[in-house]
């Protein structure tokens, strides 16, 4: 139920739907619907033409999958969540109408009203320990598994942000992913005997990393320290008194939106600075590090603005923190390595060896692949650039690449996915990550040369393994 009237006037959800009964329940309502929509319109289709009847089934899905995502939205937690992350596997067995809705989860969640999160808050922390806090009762931001409340510390006014988890989702883990995954069979968007198991299992994994809020204390704090000494970063301190297996309190750290207009009318100079740091953080997260913050949404980065000029990413939450095997870093760079030097052999070696290729892949769809992975390190190669998308330094425009349609219509073009299997999870979310990353340098505009960060990032893991 929405309510209107709490938490400043904006739409909140009053109450959660915690337990797994009524939870069920609502998703077995939605389940019998879709069988009613499914039953009619495959009725409706024996007296469509061809043409027309495929435009129905288009039209069919997308309003299944947009049924599917309101539902989803209303319950939060892992459901929702769960939602999200099938919108990143669902390029590989969903239509595309369905992929484009499921996606909007990634961007919008309404907050749950004050009065539904107070009383996990109190039973984390104790009633003692919140009196020492002034806390705004309307969230800064509002996510599927938990939403964040500014605060004051009363004794030195140190500015807070508290993060609440949503009552009750660790617990409907296994209960949402099991009803979830039979809806999804259910309302036939996945095709006939697709095995969703596999998927569904690295969803639990996932949502079980996310849950662990004393985990993601970690993260934070290892990210912290590793950039103490570098200036263009800031990433929030840990506040562990006032943080608990359900909620997590960090320090309020200032900026704007790299989407701000204040950011967007920097000069050159500056948004370039802010877009190498962009893409080196990347670097030495995977390569280096071998943990990434698996999660490119926007609001996980702010831009701390600088009179002088020395303006700040501020890095938050971590709890998408995903840790990487010292071998999957070495084979994932032999396909870069390849792809620097056009060696389709050594793309296909390192391909191979992280799951992505099958051993029986075609010579032809190995060629086609390896040309892709050249084209896609276009950025750290810029002889291989249109010379459009060049500045007069021979750096590459970020602005106004069109990168990801070339890649696109290669695929398409070489029917490249005819040949690959639903990837390993550690490629999905590590693309994720890499495809925001180059969104976030397109909407600075930034215009950078990338080699010298990509080439200390790869000697650095030759270095390791010698």
């Amino acid at each position: 139920m929405a309510n209107d009237d709490e938490n400043g006037g904006k739409t909140t959800i009053a109450r959660l739907k915690t337990r797994p009964l009524e939870r069920n329940l609502a998703l077995a309502r939605l389940g019998m619907g879709a069988g009613a929509k499914i039953a009619l319109h495959s009725l409706s289709n024996i007296f469509r033409g061809e043409i027309s009847r495929t435009s129905a089934d288009r039209r069919f899905y997308a309003e299944q999958a947009q049924v599917l995502a309101d539902e989803l939205g209303q319950l939060k937690g892992s459901v929702m969540k769960a939602g999200q992350m099938l919108s990143l596997y669902a390029q590989y067995f969903l239509p595309e109408e369905a992929v484009a809705v499921l996606a909007t989860l990634q961007d919008s969640s309404m907050p749950v009203a004050w009065s539904g999160v107070a009383p996990q808050l109190e039973l984390a922390l104790g009633a003692r320990t919140l009196r020492e806090l002034d806390i705004d009762h309307t969230p800064i931001a509002a996510a599927s598994l938990g939403q964040a409340h500014r605060a004051r510390r009363r004794s030195d006014g140190l500015e807070l942000v508290v993060k609440i988890q949503y009552p009750g989702v660790a617990s409907a883990i296994d209960s949402d992913l099991k009803t979830l995954s039979r809806l999804i069979v259910a309302s036939r968007l996945t095709p006939k005997n697709f095995d969703l198991t596999p998927i569904f299992a690295e969803v639990r994994e996932m949502l079980l990393r996310e849950c662990d809020y004393g985990q993601e204390r970690v993260w934070t704090e290892d990210f912290a320290r590793r950039l103490a000494d570098d200036p263009r970063y800031q990433v929030p301190r840990v506040l562990p008194e006032y943080s608990a297996g359900t909620v997590l309190t960090t320090t309020f750290e200032s900026g704007c939106s790299v989407q701000d207009a204040r950011v967007r009318a920097l000069p050159q100079a500056r948004r370039d600075a802010l877009g190498q740091a962009f893409a080196e953080i990347f670097l030495r997260e995977f390569f280096e590090w071998r943990m990434v913050q698996t999660d490119p949404h926007f609001g996980n980065y702010r831009v701390r603005l600088d009179e002088a000029g020395q303006d700040r990413l501020v890095l938050l939450d971590f709890g998408a923190t995903r840790a990487y095997t010292a071998e999957f870093v070495r084979d994932y760079a032999l396909i870069v390595r390849g792809a620097l030097s056009g060696d389709a052999p050594t793309v296909g070696l390192g391909a191979t060896a992280i799951g992505l290729i099958g051993a029986d892949f075609p010579a032809s769809a190995l060629q086609a692949f390896a040309a892709m992975c050249a084209q896609i390190v276009e950025p750290f190669v810029p002889e291989r650039a249109p010379p459009a998308q060049l500045n007069a330094r021979g750096a590459y425009r970020f602005g106004g690449s069109d990168l990801p349609m070339r890649i696109s219509q290669m695929a398409a073009k070489n029917a490249l996915s005819l040949s690959f299997q639903v990837p390993p999870r550690e490629i999905v979310f590590l693309h994720r990550r890499l495809a925001g990353v180059f969104i976030a340098l397109a909407t600075l505009g930034a215009e950078i040369d990338l080699r010298k960060p990509l080439a200390r990032t790869l000697s650095a893991i030759a270095l390791q393994q010698s």
